[in-house]
């Protein structure tokens, strides 16, 4: 999985698979979840992020548990 901000648009992006998305919806509250053509979810996006508090870019650290 790739996580990726934008900062300019505000924007998180959980990325499960690298293909082309078939499909969107646009969830309550910001969120689009994309779709592969076997409906199955390839991204994440979170809208107006940082406003929203679910990301700070100055204070952003990643762990990757396994």
């Amino acid at each position: 999985m790739n996580v990726k901000y934008d900062a300019e648009a505000d924007v998180l992006i959980f990325i499960m698979k690298d293909v082309p998305p078939c499909n969107a919806i646009a969830e309550p509250g910001g969120v689009i979840v994309s779709y592969d053509e076997n409906d199955d979810p390839i991204s994440i996006e979170f809208l107006n992020a940082s406003k929203r508090q679910l990301f700070n870019p100055s204070e952003t650290v990643l762990q990757v548990l396994r």
